[in-house]
């Protein structure tokens, strides 16, 4: 008897979960017939102990378990917290649809589209600053009303860059009825109701225009769409490329970049280097000027098979080879000497640059027709400086008319 309750006394004053053994216990002993627990005799004092001591063990199980699972509890909130870190330093501000948010739901396809774009802008951003290390970007974070927002870093006048811009957008709503003209004139087959198209569109873009007439400016844009039709059906597809606008032509630079960029593309199919590259060189042509803006990459638009996850796949790789495409090229000249009259062909080939983005290309025409568009971001792709001289003709079997012929006549620049 004396063991009996001495168990049950600890066990009160055990975890909680003992504590329910023990007034089991009690309850045990407490039931026995008139004439108290002896009466019961010694088959009752052992069936109590029995009792007390399965619950008290069961208890103490319980206890356990509930204590590690507070403990897991604690490790998965410090992962989480270490996590979010990480990702706030490799990020060049919070995302717009949140940390929280973006780990909540980072299996989903947008949500892991929107981790790479922040990924690849930080990349972008922190490889160009090293090389000017007395500029610094600007990080300006903005709103949309209509819905979305994003995240423009811009980097001028520096002694490397006259101005880098690297963009996160991340926008949502109905979309416009020119917007949705130019996509049915693609081929797009979208069913609106009542008129309304819900959208959801992302993807980070980049334009940069160094000082010197012999690093040449570069391009990427790298975006996923979403619209929801009358049914509920959604129709997706991503797009994107990166391409390079040389002032004068250095072939060891051309063959670099288009290889990197195949390499990456031959990862996932063989055939879609020199698709996209013809797709590229078709695309950046300046009908009224007969001429390529630069020499090419590649490009792709409405890419929606064979499944959502190896075309995401298929940007992630070319989205990872926009440094090491670009940043030796950089390395290699930004410190070359120039003349005057180097630096005036530079302005006359940015005003080509000018010329196609203002009149020709897709995504400044979406920008622009998006209601609640930002002005600022979208023109952002426009270099500081340009030059347009009338009549302008580059002497015969000179290095501007060298460039000038391969903007004719694209060249294979990996065979």
């Amino acid at each position: 008897m004396a063991v009996a309750v001495q168990l049950l006394r600890g066990a009160a004053r055990g975890p909680p979960a003992l504590a329910l053994a023990a007034a089991v216990g009690r309850r045990a002993l407490g039931s026995a017939p008139r004439g108290g627990v002896a009466a019961a005799g010694r088959g009752g004092r052992r069936a109590a102990l029995a009792a007390a001591g399965a619950l008290g063990g069961l208890g103490l199980g319980l206890w356990r378990r509930r204590q590690q699972a507070a403990m897991a509890a604690s490790e998965e909130d410090e992962a989480e917290k270490k996590e979010e870190e990480e990702l706030r330093q490799r990020f060049m501000a919070p995302p717009v649809s949140g940390l929280r948010e973006l780990r909540r739901r980072r299996r989903e396809l947008r949500s892991r589209m929107e981790l790479l774009i922040m990924e690849t802008q930080g990349e972008v951003c922190r490889a160009l600053a090293a090389l000017d290390p007395g500029a610094s970007f600007a990080v300006d974070t903005w709103e949309r009303k209509e819905g979305g927002g994003g995240i423009s870093c811009v980097l001028q006048d520096g002694e490397v860059f006259e101005k880098a811009g690297v963009n996160v957008s991340l926008v949502s709503g109905l979309l416009s009825e020119e917007a949705a003209r130019q996509m049915r004139s693609r081929g797009r087959s979208l069913k609106a109701k009542d008129g309304k198209l819900p959208f959801c569109a992302m993807g980070v873009s980049s334009v940069i225009h160094p000082k010197n007439p012999h690093v040449p400016t570069m391009h990427f844009n790298y975006r996923y769409f979403e619209i929801e039709e009358a049914d509920g059906t959604k129709q997706w597809w991503f797009g994107g490329g990166t391409d390079l606008t040389p002032t004068y032509l250095n072939e060891e630079d051309a063959v670099h970049f288009h290889k990197t960029l195949k390499e990456a593309c031959d990862k996932h199919d063989l055939k879609l280097y020199p698709k996209y590259k013809k797709w590229c060189d078709d695309y950046f042509y300046i009908k009224h000027r007969g001429e390529r803006r630069g020499i090419g990459g590649i490009f792709f638009d409405d890419m929606d098979s064979p499944s959502k996850e190896e075309v995401f796949q298929f940007v992630k790789s070319c989205a990872k080879a926009v440094v090491p495409c670009y940043i030796p090229i950089v390395k290699r000249h930004c410190h070359d000497s120039f003349t005057p009259e180097e630096k005036l062909w530079q302005q006359l080939r940015r005003g080509r640059y000018v010329e196609f983005n203002l009149v020709y290309d897709r995504g400044t025409k979406f920008g622009l027709l998006t209601p609640g568009s930002r002005i600022e971001s979208i023109l952002m792709s426009l270099p500081l400086t340009a030059r347009w001289e009338y009549m302008h003709t580059p002497p015969e079997s000179s290095k501007e008319a060298e460039i000038l012929e391969v903007l004719r006549n694209p060249k294979d620049w990996v065979h």
